[in-house]
């Protein structure tokens, strides 16, 4: 016997509104209807607040049971016209495959066959096709289905399939997206099988029809949350193809803080035992770290990538040369009028002085080529001598005007004691942090991204408030942040892209982070974490060249403690901040 019902109902058929060949056998000892409507809604309720779709199918299909005594069932998903096992269940053998209970093995189904024509003899694609129930008393007794398969796995397994209730699970624009097919209902008093009657049918089609809407929902929230984090990719794609030597920062760092993040998390003991994220924490956290640089999209490509103190567009340590090259013709030239006017003088002389000259300018030349190139301390001996040539020597330009070799911009960018960066450029690159949180600001952000702005916009602060933009201390900040923070350094000083330095080694950078942590630039508990969970190894086995990846010998890392210390007291800074 098969009934078949035009999808979901909006009200309750009674058994006697039935032609009695269409009705199937009522329950022995039914659920009460109330009993069962009371825990439909409870289950609505429980539906819409599910945000895992693995999760939410196993409650689906545990709900269709509960409210129907089956003893067994299986959720197909729509994909491509075609329909995919999603999960899988029977109690009696024992059967739990699919979303978190078991790698499913099993086929598709399809919904259309090599002709075109539809798959209307599979009882699940017959559903899907029509939209329709369909609810069989027993399948050993039908011939329009095609039951086969199913009777090959009941001799196989000592088991027998005999009522079905296929549902089609359609969303709110009545479109089926999947079908939730129960198998022989028990009856709760013999435990024999019995036909699913019309309280299960119509409850089921309730279930089904409030899990599809609810499907939908996650599905587009899925989505939507896809394409925003495709979206954020996008942008930190094109800040690093917008300067070829940070090309992959903004791909590093995320990295690096997400190793970090997981390392401390993990912690049981010491400060951080309390930090823990969870899944959400980890994507606002990620979305955060791939952010964090989107300011810089309003910086100067010139600045970001200036290699040398005189560069701008490009280098003006050519139009210095330039000079220079003046000078020495117009010396030259000095000495061929001085023979030809003055036929009888000492030609040696001349050419010996002006030979002279010319090392002289090409000694004052070099200095200005080595200055011009940025390092990490510049002496006041160096600087002092800069001064001197660019005010020394003076060059006629093509006005006839005579101007001193270096003007007072270019005598003070090469000065510059630390660096590339005049003090006006470091601002100017100090400014894109302030973008960033104005940037990310103005975004409308859901709940549980709300932190993705001060994460963000927290890496360049300092643990004793001399960072900047907002000069806050270690606890004003969260331990994102903070981690953060301890990713950024890292990065730029492995990196081996930056045109104004090399990538440095393991050791090295070790070594300079653990000054920056006595300093009280980085936090300390984390670069603890960082050092003793290898952190740093697990990124340099990733990213860094082979010569980079130096013997790192923890102990003498400065400030490194070694050990996780005990705390007697729970820090409330060290809580992760919640959505």
């Amino acid at each position: 016997m098969i009934t078949l019902s035009s999808g979901q109902c909006r009200h309750r058929p009674d058994a006697a509104d039935a032609s009695t060949d269409e009705v199937p056998v009522m329950r022995t000892q039914s659920e009460a209807t109330p009993s069962r409507l009371e825990r439909l809604v409870s289950i609505g309720i429980e539906l819409s607040s599910q945000s895992d779709l693995d999760a939410l199918l196993n409650q689906i299909l545990d709900a269709a049971q509960v409210l129907t005594h089956a003893d067994g069932g299986t959720i197909y998903l729509i994909r491509q016209q075609q329909l995919e096992f999603a999960i899988i269940r029977n109690n009696t053998l024992g059967i739990h495959l699919g979303s978190g209970g078991g790698v499913l093995a099993h086929g598709l189904i399809p919904m259309y066959l090599p002709d075109g024509s539809p798959n209307l003899a599979t009882v699940s694609a017959s559903a899907a096709i029509t939209g329709k129930t369909i609810n069989i008393a027993d399948a050993y007794q039908v011939s329009e289905f095609d039951f086969s398969g199913t009777r090959r796995f009941d001799a196989l397994n000592g088991y027998q399939s005999r009522s079905f209730l296929t549902v089609p699970m359609k969303d709110h624009e009545a479109k089926v997206i999947g079908v939730l097919q129960l198998i022989n209902a028990l009856d709760e008093v013999s435990g024999k099988i019995i036909p699913f009657d019309l309280d299960d049918q119509y409850f089921v089609e309730s279930l089904a029809s409030q899990a599809a809407v609810v499907m939908t929902n996650r599905q587009l929230i899925d989505r939507l949350e896809a394409l925003f984090v495709a979206f954020i990719k996008l942008i930190s794609n094109a800040l690093d193809e917008k300067s070829p030597y940070t090309h992959g920062h903004c791909q590093r760092v995320p990295e690096i803080t997400m190793l970090l993040a997981d390392a401390a998390s993990r912690s049981e003991q010491g400060p951080l035992k309390h930090f823990k994220l969870s899944a959400k924490d980890r994507r606002e956290l990620e979305i955060a770290a791939l952010m964090h640089d989107c300011g810089k999209i309003t910086t100067p490509v010139h600045i970001v990538d200036k290699s040398t103190k005189l560069e701008t567009i490009f280098d003006r340590i050519h139009s210095v040369d330039t000079r220079f090259e003046v000078l020495k013709r117009d010396a030259r030239i000095r000495m061929l009028e001085a023979r030809v006017s003055e036929p009888e003088s000492n030609t040696q002389a001349l050419q010996a002085e002006y030979e002279g000259y010319c090392e002289e300018l090409d000694r004052a030349r070099d200095i200005l080529r080595r200055a011009n190139v940025g390092s990490e301390f510049m002496s006041s001996e160096i600087q002092a001598q800069v001064r001197h040539i660019g005010n020394q020597y003076q060059w006629c330009n093509s006005a006839g005007e005579m101007w001193p070799l270096l003007s007072e911009e270019e005598i003070d960018k090469l000065c510059i004691a630390k660096g590339t960066l005049s003090a006006e450029e470091r601002n100017i690159i100090n400014h894109h942090i302030v973008s960033t949180i104005h940037m990310l600001e103005a975004l409308p952000w859901p709940s549980h991204l709300r932190n993705v702005p001060e994460f963000a916009g927290g890496h360049h602060e300092r643990m004793d408030g001399k960072g900047y933009p907002k000069g806050l201390t270690r606890d004003q900040m969260s331990i994102q942040a903070r981690i953060m923070g301890i990713a950024d350094i890292f990065e730029a000083l492995t990196a081996s892209d930056r045109p104004y330095k090399p990538g440095m080694s393991l050791s090295r950078s070790l070594a300079i982070l653990g000054r920056m942590k006595l300093d009280n630039h980085i936090d300390p508990d984390l670069f603890d974490v960082f050092v003793r969970e290898k952190v740093y190894l697990a990124y340099a086995r990733a990213h860094l060249k082979p010569e980079q990846i130096d013997t790192v010998d923890e102990s003498a890392i400065p400030g490194y403690t070694g050990v996780a210390l005990q705390l007697d007291k729970t820090d409330k800074n060290l809580e992760p901040s919640k959505p």
